[in-house]
């Protein structure tokens, strides 16, 4: 069986229960005069089974709710709304020295579900997922959960967002520390490269589970006033809600500046590439000059200065003249 955590406020925002039985959870979210939360880490099938039997919990939402794989959602069924999001962090590094244009590890995503109850919220959650930083949170905002479950929701909800938040500023961190290297030769291509194909994995990680929390709030906010709750909550759900637009609309900016990165470096690599060749060739034209008059000089035929000591000066003022002035030519044409 997984942990599970729970959580009664009253309607002034006291604790007056915390981690009671598993069997009296159906008679605490039955209470109107208290709000109660119920947390289930990890919990297996048989676990959810029973809180849906005892909760009147749709079966399709709790198979959801513990799927490895979901998209996040939320939907309405006839007791209860439940929704499907996904936290974001990248691992802690402290103590390491890593190079700034690389990002070692990939993004983790920890999944959390939410049963909304009219008197009560039900989570389902990975175990990464910091849930004390959860319960601080509705601490701070105690004075709010008089106005019900609607408090819960929103710290959650406003909890996975902030997360989102970290997570872009992190890539976008990253992303500006690649383009401060993409210019120095010094740095090879390929960790360039590297870097920039590993940057766009993630964003495509984190795009995936960004975009849909508009959806989610949308979902959550219109159920919220089919069931008539309290309009007190209204501006901190539309303020979630920009949120929501910020962190969506950076995760595309983000997706342009590493499709940027991409093709300009290898713009970079065709560039460099080019003034390789303009060297090669221009070194080869100008040793080719010696080559051609060495080789006229040395044809066992009758020429100008044959068997004569001023034939040999002529031939080296000739690889001189023409080699020096393919020299200058070139280097005036920065092509060496």
């Amino acid at each position: 069986m997984g942990t599970v955590r729970s959580r009664v406020w009253d309607r002034d925002g006291r604790v007056i229960a915390t981690d009671f039985p598993f069997e009296e959870i159906s008679d605490y979210l039955a209470r109107d005069d208290a709000l109660t939360w119920v947390d289930l880490c990890a919990p297996d099938h048989g676990d959810l089974d029973r809180l849906a039997d005892e909760l009147d919990l749709d079966p399709l939402a709790v198979e959801d709710a513990i799927a490895h794989v979901e998209r996040p959602k939320a939907l309405r069924y006839r007791s209860h709304t439940f929704f499907t999001a996904y936290a974001a962090r990248y691992p802690e590094r402290a103590g390491r020295d890593e190079d700034e244009i690389d990002l070692a590890e990939r993004i983790a995503l920890d999944k959390i579900s939410a049963f909304v109850l009219p008197h009560g919220l039900v989570t389902v959650r990975s175990p990464e997922f910091d849930v004390d930083a959860l319960v601080a949170r509705w601490q701070d905002n105690a004075d709010l959960l008089r106005y019900g479950v609607g408090t819960l929701v929103h710290g959650l909800l406003d909890a996975v967002v902030d997360s989102h938040f970290e997570a872009v500023q992190v890539l976008d961190d990253a992303i500006e520390g690649l383009e401060d290297v993409l210019f120095d030769e010094a740095v090879a291509a390929t960790r360039v490269q590297r870097a920039t194909y590993r940057l766009r994995k993630e964003l495509v990680q984190l795009r995936r589970v960004v975009l849909p929390m508009r959806e989610v709030v949308n979902g959550v906010l219109r159920h919220r006033h089919e069931a008539g709750a309290p309009a007190e909550l209204d501006a901190s759900y539309d303020d979630l809600y920009d949120h929501v637009l910020r962190v969506t609309e950076w995760t595309e900016s983000l997706r342009d500046m590493v499709s940027a990165l991409f093709e300009t470096n290898l713009s970079l690599q065709d560039s460099r590439l080019n003034n390789v060749m303009k060297k090669l060739t221009a070194w080869a034209a100008i040793i080719a000059v010696p080559t051609a008059v060495t080789g006229y000089f040395g044809q066992n035929v009758p020429y100008p200065g044959f068997g004569q000591w001023w034939g040999f000066l002529l031939s080296v003022g000739v690889i001189v003249v023409i080699g020096g002035a393919l020299f200058v030519t070139f280097k005036r044409k920065n092509w060496i």
